[in-house]
């Protein structure tokens, strides 16, 4: 069975293929409009920021990560070749399943062909590709004046200045999440930077990762994209969003939150601005009624959660898959000791595919 894996939108669709230490990664892009093709500038950017070995808290492994790009038939070939890799750093865990990895699910599908040097095809070197796809996205969203955003809203107890922190339509907080995009160290607040550094370096400096969580905010959406149901904006942008094997939650607006409030604190409340607009007074729905975006009203905001990386170098307990016994493994190699602040990108350019593919889908059935 050929190790790949497919999002099928109402416009796009995107076949990723190779594994963590294969000779190369991509992605097959089908179904961008007559025209469209990568901004490289934006492409290389993106790319810069979520690549490896460039930083004290991200793994070691350097690869350029050099974007290439050739049109095939239909299709739009998106791929990379990998020039740094060690299959050899696993040989020592063959036949013992890495905690909260998938070395113990991936043969029930691929059988012997499934790959356990760095985690194949499930590793998080596939959202190099996803990245690729997601910066087209990104180049035509922003044509249309859409500009995602997104950053490290926390690691560890250690919390960055937030969307609600701030007004609805707080254009200064807007302006400071997009100078993130700048920054070596994706946080709103240099100072609180500093601090999450330090919860990383003693994670690393005990053998161990931590986890945190992403905000991102979608400014310029248009009024009407989105639909009931199983057509819902929440649904779509979380398929994408859980391409990312880190992730392991995510809320709209204010989400667990309002579980903890009335509906009379929860419910936002529409008003009229000076300038005759209509906008919400406060945001906690995400700026999604009915699975609908509220357009200028209010820009969507969503939150995900990122579990540590599994691979630590602590020792765990895990079994001997051929001898059905029980014992414990120390995972050597290289490895992130927190993957948050190079998720942050694939955050905006996972969300910025699922967008670009419902407008796509509404400009269609205006067109058509």
């Amino acid at each position: 069975m050929s190790m790949e894996s497919i999002y099928e939108g109402q416009v796009l669709k995107i076949r990723i293929y190779g594994e963590s230490h294969s000779e190369r990664i991509g992605a097959y892009i089908e179904g961008l409009p007559e025209g469209v093709s990568p901004d490289m500038d934006i492409t290389t950017k993106l790319m810069a920021r979520r690549a490896p070995g460039r930083n004290a808290w991200s793994t070691p492994r350097k690869e350029p990560d050099t974007p290439n790009f050739e049109k095939e038939g239909s299709a739009l070939h998106a791929y990379i070749v990998n020039t740094n890799t060690k299959p050899k750093d696993y040989a020592s865990i063959m036949n013992r399943p890495r905690p909260s990895h998938a070395d113990f699910t991936a043969p029930m599908i691929y059988g012997d062909d499934a790959a356990v040097s760095g985690g194949g095809i499930f590793s998080g070197r596939m959202t190099a590709p996803l990245c690729m796809a997601g910066s087209i996205a990104l180049s035509e969203l922003s044509k249309r004046g859409i500009n995602i955003a997104a950053h490290i809203k926390s690691i560890g107890d250690v919390e960055d200045d937030c969307y609600m922190n701030h007004g609805v339509n707080d254009t200064a907080y807007e302006d400071a999440l997009t100078e993130v995009k700048t920054k070596e160290f994706p946080c709103v607040d240099d100072s609180k930077a500093e601090e999450m550094k330090a919860v990383i370096a003693k994670a690393r400096e005990e053998l161990d990762s931590i986890g945190g969580v992403i905000e991102c905010v979608i400014y310029g959406m248009p009024c009407g994209i989105g639909g009931p149901l199983f057509g819902g904006i929440e649904g779509k942008i979380s398929q994408v969003i859980f391409a990312v094997p880190a992730v392991k939650g995510i809320e709209f607006g204010n989400g667990f939150e309002g579980s903890r409030l009335l509906g009379s604190a929860n419910n936002d409340a529409f008003m009229v601005d000076s300038e005759g607009k209509i906008r919400l007074k406060t945001n906690h729905s995400g700026g999604i009624l009915g699975g609908i975006s509220v357009g200028e009203a209010a820009p969507i905001v969503f939150s995900c959660a990122m579990k540590p990386t599994p691979s630590i170098g602590k020792e765990q307990e895990t079994v001997d898959i051929k001898s059905k016994t029980n014992t414990t493994i120390s995972i050597q190699g290289r490895h992130d000791p927190c993957i948050v602040p190079r998720a942050v990108p694939v955050i905006e350019a996972a969300a910025a595919i699922a967008i670009y593919d419902m407008i796509l889908s509404k400009e269609a059935n205006k067109n058509g």
